[in-house]
């Protein structure tokens, strides 16, 4: 007669994942604005534990509040602590009501700690011979580890048994404690040897076994790490029973005696339907009620857009041999829409080299292609050039539509081997970023994770991770295989997903923003990154070397000025000579209450000392010379002599684009210095550098969309928008206007854009809070059109949890309703500035698809090679240039129809300083 193995019991960490939600889950509300992150991300891994071990009996622990008797052992332990958020303190009672609805004993015992319930009761089970595990992401229970207990943390997948505690830590389950008590830990306060970390700690308990034992040897511990151990030998004794977990807390049940109730449907459905989680009312058969304030980004708006789990059946295939691959040609050839991707040799789309296809034409079903993995012992693959020549047809051809993740970069990467990808039909991170661009983040982990529910296989767990991380050539094919094929499977069903919501009757403009703007512009930035800009090496070299004398000269001046030699880049140092020499006042404090020497610090202590000043042109101008005076000439491409910039559609939440590797939207033109950088951007011989930029596009938006009389007037005229605003507020008239009060003028112009309070126009103008007032209390005044657009939009946006770009592009404000005010004040001025910001994004973007088009006519020579904020950079053939900058002109200004005139100043020269 056999007796079967009961399943583990689960013991989880409730407050270590409490805190971990709130932290990793974006700032979600329902409609009532009742934060909602921690609740989701916290009863979502319930849930998944629940699927996971659906035979485990799942206990659920949380601390209790108020302290426990390691104050009383240490009154100043977790005494660093911030305050619990408010935001997360109302979540707590949601979460235990829930968890007892699910029907699963939660227990909180007060004077001790979770950690202590969850000692208690997995030390019961080892007694018992019992199998458990305990879920939680503190490194802490790593003690409680042996033969019967092991810890998963479920929000990373992570398992770690006494094997897995030797290779993470470096020392066995029953060193933990000793670990811990040697480092100390700041977060809990609990006092360790100074300055030593992992490494030192595992080279004591490797030499000595116990902290008793490191302790006895303290006097062969040679150095200053020596000295600090031997400081430290008083409260390491108190350091290891402040890190030590009790094993014998007094319960009311054991473990054998508590048990799992039943669900409390009812109770649950009403939990779900307070916080508007809608998928998982629809599960309990409950009806989903829409609510305005579902499309803020709360919520309500998470799960419209999250899907179940998809219990999905895979098969996925490697193709090795040319007839399997011919069926699946055949297939791709047929299909209205496949999905596609490359696997590479490199992140940089200049350098890569495909090593693999992956496609996929029906949900669940994919195929790898592995062409060029070079490790030793690989198995024989199908020729690259081959495979690559059989596709090209299918994969230039524009009727055959291809769906991706990111195709910009696959279409890079073709192009090095010869192919033009035509046939873009969807790309699913631009659906996901247009759909909701603050939802999640739009790599495709991420999406999957929030609209499949999925997890999907991530890169670092097939190649590794930092310095060990092999390129993808290196991976074996049994790895890669269902990697690769996984890829074009779940980039195939996302969009399956996000196309039904693109669709919905009420996202109309939303499909259309993606279908006239961000799809085309995909192939218009592919060609503007190919192009890529003209460096002159020389003239940054030249730039550096002024840099470093400058640098040299501004480190003597700090010198001098302080009295004393000292590291300008040591904030420690500085704040010393700032504070304690110098005796200037303190600004501002860090968290832990040292004197703050952050730049907004700086700038305002430069007003009034020289000290401050220095330090922040120091500063400046070593970001400057490393990010980009030493930096570009070793971005130069050898195979091109250009620099290749990327462009990313899908970050900033406004639609805007950035770029990376290297950032040119952020070179700075304030600073002479700055300034220079552009000269080093050059045309080539024969060429003219032209740069197209909209003037004062967003105050002409403000324009259009708050139909202020005064604004229309003016822009309407042409009269320089600054200087009317200045005569309306300052009651003179035009031409009695003053360069300092145009100056003003232009501060509450683009401070009231971008959401500037009278207390922050007044610091940027130098008077006082109440005059500052008065400006804005005349603007106001004088442009009641702008107050009512404010105002309007403010109550829109707390309505509807949305605002709207003109072309129909949505941000949704997950705050706009936050009971905390800087949260919801914040929102409201996003709400204000993000419909200018992302019309502007719009018109610019719309702009390079028509100059694209017209470029495509050959009526010129000349390229695209930059958009940069609100202005277009090109290359065009010398003496074609004032026909060229007249039409350009035109078709930009032509872009967008506004209640005022667009316009477009079109400067050029041999380089981009010149040209701007």
């Amino acid at each position: 007669m056999s007796t079967e193995t009961p399943a583990p019991a689960i013991l989880v960490d409730g407050s270590s994942y409490l805190f971990r939600a709130y932290h990793a889950m974006p700032p979600l509300t329902n409609s009532d604005g009742h934060p909602t992150g921690a609740i989701r991300g916290v009863i979502n891994m319930m849930r998944s534990l629940q699927k996971g071990y659906p035979e485990s009996q799942i206990i659920v622990i949380f601390d209790a509040k108020g302290k426990t008797f390691r104050n009383d052992m240490y009154p100043e332990y977790k005494a660093n602590r911030p305050s619990m958020p408010d935001e997360l303190r109302v979540q707590i009672q949601p979460i235990h009501d829930i968890i007892k609805a699910m029907g699963l004993p939660l227990l909180v015992i007060p004077d001790v700690e979770a950690d202590d319930v969850i000692g208690t009761l997995a030390d019961q089970a080892t007694t018992a011979k019992r199998d458990v595990i305990i879920s939680t992401g503190d490194k802490d229970m790593a003690q409680l580890v042996n033969e019967h207990v092991s810890l998963i943390n479920t929000m990373t997948d992570t398992f770690m048994d006494v094997e897995g505690v030797v290779e993470k830590f470096g020392v066995r389950p029953d060193q933990i404690i000793d670990y811990l008590s040697l480092m100390g830990d700041k977060v809990d306060n609990i006092p360790g040897v100074e300055k030593c970390g992992p490494k030192t700690a595992v080279k004591w308990l490797t030499a000595y076994e116990t902290l008793q034992g490191v302790m006895d040897n303290a006097d062969a511990v040679k150095g200053k790490i020596g000295e600090n151990l031997r400081a430290a030998l008083d409260f390491l004794p108190l350091s290891y029973d402040l890190a030590t977990i009790k094993l014998d807390v007094e319960l009311e049940q054991n473990l054998t005696e508590i048990e799992t109730q039943p669900v409390d449907k009812d109770a649950l459905l009403a939990s779900f339907t307070e916080f508007e989680f809608k998928t998982w009312v629809t599960e309990l058969g409950g009806k989903v009620e829409d609510k305005p304030a579902a499309k803020a980004g709360s919520d309500n708006a998470t799960e419209e857009v999250t899907a179940p789990v998809e219990d999905i059946e895979t098969e996925y295939t490697t193709i090795f041999d040319q007839a399997q691959l011919d069926e699946w040609f055949a297939k791709l050839e047929k299909a209205e829409l496949f999905a596609f991707d490359t696997e590479t040799t490199s992140l940089n789309y200049m350098d890569a080299e495909i090593v693999g296809l992956s496609f996929a034409i029906e949900a669940g079903k994919a195929a790898y292609v592995p062409l060029a993995h070079t490790y030793e012992d690989a198995p024989e693959q199908l020729d690259r050039d081959a495979v690559l020549a059989q596709f090209k047809p299918l994969l230039e051809n524009p009727d055959n539509k291809k769906v991706g993740q990111h195709l910009k970069y696959d279409a890079h990467v073709l192009a090095n081997h010869g192919i033009e990808l035509k046939g873009i039909q969807f790309d699913t991170m631009l659906e996901s970023y247009v759909l909701n661009s603050v939802a999640s983040r739009h790599d495709m982990d991420s999406l999957a994770k929030y609209y499949l529910n999925t997890k999907t296989i991530k890169f670092e767990e097939v190649a590794g991770k930092g310095a060990k991380q092999i390129t993808f050539d290196k991976v074996d094919i049994e790895v890669a295989g269902p990697y690769a094929a996984e890829d074009a499977d779940i980039t195939l069903r996302l969009h399956q997903t996000l196309w039904a919501q693109l669709n919905a009757s009420d996202k109309e403009d939303l499909k259309s923003v993606f279908e006239n703007i961000e799809l085309p512009l995909v192939d218009v930035l592919t060609k503007i990154e190919a192009n890529g800009a003209l460096i002159d090496a020389e003239i940054l070299h030249e730039q550096s070397a002024q840099l470093s004398s400058r640098l040299v000269e501004l480190e003597q001046q700090a010198h001098d000025v302080a009295g004393q030699v000292f590291n300008l880049g040591s904030p420690k140092q500085l704040a010393e000579i700032l504070f304690e020499k110098l005796e200037l006042p303190v600004v501002k404090k860090t968290p832990k209450g040292a004197p703050s020497t952050a730049e907004e610090v700086l700038v305002q202590l430069a007003e009034d000392y020289e000290l401050p000043k220095l330090i922040l042109e120091n500063r400046s101008l070593s970001k400057l010379k490393s990010t980009y005076t030493d930096k570009l000439p070793l971005m130069i491409c050898e195979r091109t002599g250009r620099v290749h910039t990327s462009y990313h559609q899908a970050t900033a939440a406004t639609g805007r684009l950035s770029s990376t590797d290297p950032n040119l939207q952020n070179i700075p033109i304030k600073s002479e210095e700055g300034r220079r950088i552009r000269d080093a951007f050059i045309a080539p011989e024969g060429y003219t550098m032209v740069a197209a930029d909209y003037s004062q596009i967003e105050l002409r938006i403000m324009a259009h969309l708050s139909n202020d009389e005064g604004l229309l007037t003016a822009f309407a005229n042409g009269i320089d928008v600054h200087t009317a605003t200045a005569a309306e507020v300052f009651g003179v008239t035009i031409e009695n206007v003053e360069p300092n009060m145009r100056r003003s003028a232009k501060a509450i112009n683009f401070g009231l854009i971008y959401g500037m309070s009278a207390f922050g126009l007044a610091k940027q103008l130098g008077i006082g809070r109440n005059q500052a007032q008065e400006y804005v209390d005349l603007y106001f005044e004088r442009y009641p059109g702008v107050k009512s657009y404010m105002d309007n939009t403010r109550a829109d946006a707390a309505d509807t949890g949305y605002v709207e770009t003109i072309f129909g592009r949505r941000l949704y404000l997950p705050d706009i309703k936050a009971k905390n005010a800087p949260r919801r004040q914040h929102a409201e001025r996003t709400a204000i500035n993000a419909p200018m910001q992302g019309t502007a994004a719009d018109i610019i973007k719309k702009a390079m698809i028509k100059v694209d088009a017209w470029l495509a006519t050959q009526e010129f020579d000349a390229q695209m090679i930059m958009q940069v904020h609100d202005e277009l950079v090109l290359e065009v053939k010398t003496e074609q240039l004032d026909a060229f900058s007249a039409k350009l002109k035109e078709i930009m200004e032509d872009a967008a129809e506004l209640a005022v005139p667009l316009i477009v100043e079109v400067g050029s020269g041999k380089n981009w300083g010149e040209a701007h």
